[in-house]
């Protein structure tokens, strides 16, 4: 039999559940634990962190979860790569050790240290901002590039039993065992593309067993005890997508595909620093219960660039929110917030203070969500959202003062503010950039020794992706047709590109496919969501996976750590977009083939 790698991975952010290492530790079914805890507002917070104490910057529920499995660990040879080192994986290192060495357990801790630019922030001076040519702020919070997965597979070499990285990309953790396991070497694209699609499916932990799946109902009864995922990969880059025995969710090909697509831009030209992904080709089969298989990606050369992320604080921002009740609640909700926008105004302007930069008024329960397709002005309960910014801390801290004040003043039936005053926060901003790879020297400090690592140099021009074969045939038309909504012929994920939204459709069906594909265009997809989608949109195809995905620019009220809405990260868009109108033959409702 040939030899496979089994690779779990128990976090998909930072304060995922910790049962899920303690669930795949104790299975006994991986070699490899993975964790991924890191997001650009986590830097930002952890730079901050370090700054008030030299000893922070990292993640610290990971000492805590590794020194409590760590018998386990040692008993059953797994070794742990993971990203918790934020900004400061020295301090998680010896953070680490401490513990292990209090509990009398001896294992080797390696660490990635590389990528954390900030004290160089003035050798980065004439960067531009990768999407909008915007200069680099004067002042940041953090500064990290994304690094690949050939350090930490130098890590595993030098026989480090856990290595703790800064910034990487999500999929380096997975990666990286790979290529220590198998040997891959640095133009082995293929591989190395299935090796980071394997990162990529499990990096979000329980998103690839079920969890926030489109059919939720067939995993609702199991999300107490929900399976994190693993991925039992091959030497050829092949992989399995499964989870330990006897735990909750489903992977079936659907949660797999939703994760496939999940924040991944243009399928054609996935990039990272190790290979330039092509993922239209991939194809997944249902090898049994909880059994999926992956295949078919394929891999160029990487770009001769480290992307890199920058934060930098914006102003001040403050988010209240009040329950609202009775007749015409939509209205009440409405009306309350103008004039709280109105009077603050007001105060403002006495005191020669400047007006708010942005605002932002959702009214949950309405489906303000749904713009122009929100079919519940008639609710009787809502809750008013109302989020303001400012360049100035003290106009916003009138806001606060202000907020509240409201529940006697204005609308009856104002309640629910055991919150309290609405909090004055720091709006903290995404700045992209692209630098050399040649200027980032990249250490590995494991096994005793600290060497400088070797990275794939990369290629200053992409090669273009080749072109795929795609079925245009046109759908055979009908007399009759019934308009029904989009989840009835596909299910879909939705996630974020910095201010890009990234929504993933995945037809039901292998007929829907030229349906979809003349219907739900580009275009068609931006109009529908206009209230949000300012920029340029577009949509590529995937056709081993009977799948579109569009990227929308300028659509997320300046993204994830930026924006002021409840939905910041568009997790919510593909479910709007799923009551997208379709016309379909009524031939196809007839036959079962769609609900009407």
């Amino acid at each position: 039999m040939s030899k496979q790698v089994r690779i779990g991975c128990g976090a998909g952010f930072w304060g995922d559940s910790a049962e899920g290492p303690k669930q795949l530790v104790e299975s006994g079914e991986i070699d490899y634990l993975v964790l991924d805890y890191l997001a650009e507002i986590t830097m930002s917070l952890l730079a901050k962190a370090r700054g008030k104490d030299p000893a922070a910057g990292y993640a610290t529920d990971f000492p805590d979860v590794i020194a409590r499995l760590a018998p386990t660990i040692k008993a059953n040879k797994i070794r742990v790569v993971t990203n918790a080192g934020g900004v400061n994986p020295q301090a998680c290192r010896d953070a680490l050790q401490a513990k292990l060495q209090a509990a009398g357990i001896e294992l080797s801790i390696g660490i990635v240290t590389g990528d954390d630019l900030l004290a160089r922030a003035g050798d980065f001076a004439n960067v531009k901002e990768m999407f909008t040519g915007e200069s680099i702020p004067g002042k940041l919070w953090s500064m990290n590039a994304y690094l690949g997965a050939f350090p930490v597979a130098q890590a595993l070499d030098a026989g480090a039993d856990i290595v703790i990285t800064g910034r990487c990309v999500d999929s380096a953790v997975a990666l990286g065992p790979l290529i220590h396991e198998f040997g891959w070497k640095t133009d082995d694209y293929d591989q190395l593309a299935m090796g980071s699609l394997a990162g990529h499916i499990v990096e979000c932990g329980a998103q690839a067993t079920g969890g926030i799946i489109t059919d939720w109902e067939t995993t609702s009864a199991d999300w107490d005890r929900m399976g994190f995922p693993i991925a039992i990969c091959e030497a050829d880059g092949s992989f399995v997508v499964t989870k330990p025995a006897n735990t909750g969710g489903n992977v079936n090909i659907a949660a797999v595909s939703e994760q496939l697509v999940y924040e991944i831009g243009d399928p054609a030209s996935y990039l990272l620093p190790d290979v330039t992904c092509d993922f239209r080709g991939v194809t997944l089969k249902q090898l049994g219960d909880n059994r999926v298989q992956v295949i078919g990606a394929k891999g160029r050369a990487p770009s001769d660039q480290y992307k890199v992320s920058a934060t930098y604080q914006d102003g001040f921002r403050a988010t209240g929110t009040m329950m609202i009740g009775g007749r015409n609640a939509v209205g009440k909700a409405e009306a309350v917030a103008a004039a709280i926008l109105r009077r603050t105004r007001t105060m403002f302007e006495q005191r020669k203070l400047p007006d708010y930069t942005r605002t932002d008024v959702e009214v949950l329960g309405s489906e303000s969500n749904w713009g122009a397709n929100a079919r519940r002005r008639d609710t009787r309960e809502v809750v008013l959202k109302l989020s303001v910014q400012s360049a100035d801390k003290g106009a916003l801290e009138i806001f606060s003062r202000e907020f509240i004040p409201a529940a006697t003043a204005m609308a009856q039936s104002i309640t629910g503010f055991s919150g309290g005053r609405p909090s004055v926060t720091p709006v903290v901003r995404l700045f992209s950039c692209l630098v050399p790879k040649s200027n980032l020297p990249v250490h590995v400090d494991a096994g005793g020794k600290n060497a400088a690592a070797p990275i794939a140099a990369g290629v200053a021009t992409l090669t273009a992706a080749p072109a795929v074969a795609i079925d245009t045939t046109a759908v055979a038309k009908e007399a009759d047709s019934v308009s029904v909504p989009l989840v009835s012929l596909a299910y879909g994920r939705s996630g974020d590109k910095g201010n890009s939204a990234n929504i993933g459709v995945i037809a039901r069906r292998a007929e829907f496919v030229p349906l979809l594909r003349e219907q739900l265009t580009a275009e068609a997809v931006k109009q529908y969501m206009a209230h949000f989608f300012k920029g340029e949109a577009q949509r590529f195809e995937l056709p081993g996976l009977m799948a579109f995905n569009f990227l929308i620019a300028d659509a997320l009220g300046g993204g994830g750590m930026a924006s002021l809405r409840y939905d910041p990260q568009g997790k919510m868009l593909s479910q709007i977009l799923m009551d997208f109108p379709l016309s379909v033959p009524k031939s196809w409702v007839d036959k079962g083939l769609v609900s009407a």
